[in-house]
């Protein structure tokens, strides 16, 4: 997996003139570090293998172990069925027994990449920092350009990996934050969707549109404003979260929820590409019955009669 890594050098006022502020040193720490990381990056950790290995060489751990606590294994439910991209209570069963039979192709191996858009200071990176790192930081800090983790899960047995991509909310990050958004699975909206449906296919995309802070409003007025979301989600068919950072409520079922419908639906591809066509089966262009397929059968030669 190759990384690329974008930053903007800003040179503000006051390092031209040698006064740096606090979130000045803190940006310049920042951008150090990933000099440092690009420079020279980590080496991968070696694992043993039960086999001897020809040349004595260890295996590369290419991907991280899946944490006890990311262990999937019943479909989370939506958090309204009002507003919910299916109300299914279980996995579908062809993703079921696939994963039973050990047929998922290589959904095993891919990283499902889900993006993170919204304005300015709607708690985008809050909510990702406290399922990730289980975090909360009061102290307001802008993103610049963009930023990402990689969680691992372990779905109905299956291991699947999801990138999550924390995009700036200023206006003036937009041009950076637009590159990253190509060949997202899930996105969710925090409470710039346009830009990021445009370098997407829309069939393709799991849309969730997620009402942070729900800790600062009052059960009276959440009322009105759950319904006006509910409303809001239908109409860009999306699913509806309400979450709060701050006290972590509905947070890791939300990201629970977005793991397994993204795993769910590259399953379907996997099985959906692997069986449009079986070995040893013949097309019939023309044919009434509904099977079109047919297991073509050898013509025995008359010479030997």
């Amino acid at each position: 997996m190759h990384v690329r890594i974008t930053y903007v050098n800003f040179r503000s006022d006051e390092e031209a003139h040698g006064t740096c502020s606090t979130e000045v040193l803190r940006r310049r720490d920042k951008r150090e570090k990933i000099r440092t990381a690009v420079k020279s990056p980590p080496k991968p950790s070696a694992i043993r293998t039960s086999g001897p290995s020809p040349l004595n060489l260890p295996t590369m751990s290419v991907l991280p172990p899946v944490r006890r606590d990311r262990v999937i294994a019943q479909l989370p439910q939506p958090f309204t069925k009002e507003a919910a991209l299916h109300t299914k209570n279980e996995f579908h069963s062809r993703v079921k027994t696939a994963c039973q039979e050990h047929k998922t192709g290589t959904v095993g191996f891919k990283i499902s990449k889900v993006i993170v858009v919204g304005d300015l200071a709607v708690g985008k990176t809050c909510l990702i920092n406290r399922f990730c790192k289980d975090t909360f930081d009061k102290n307001y800090k802008a993103t610049i350009g963009v930023d990402f983790e990689v969680e691992r899960f372990e779905v109905l047995g299956v291991p699947f990996s999801l990138q999550l991509w924390d995009t700036a909310g200023q206006e003036r990050f937009k041009c950076i934050a637009s590159t990253y958004y190509r060949g997202a699975q899930g996105s969710e909206r925090s409470f710039w969707l346009h830009d990021a449906m445009k370098e997407n296919d829309p069939s393709s995309v799991l849309l969730f549109l997620v009402g942070t802070k729900k800790d600062l409003i009052s059960p009276a007025q959440y009322s009105q404003v759950e319904q006006d979301a509910v409303r809001l989600a239908e109409e860009m068919k999306a699913e509806y979260w309400a979450v709060s950072a701050l006290s972590g409520e509905n947070v890791r079922e939300f990201f629970f929820r977005v793991a397994s419908l993204s795993f769910e639906t590259n399953v379907l591809a996997e099985l959906e590409k692997s069986g449009s066509r079986r070995v040893g089966d013949v097309v019939r262009i023309h044919s009434n019955t509904s099977n079109v397929y047919a297991t073509s059968k050898k013509k025995q030669s008359n010479c030997c009669k």
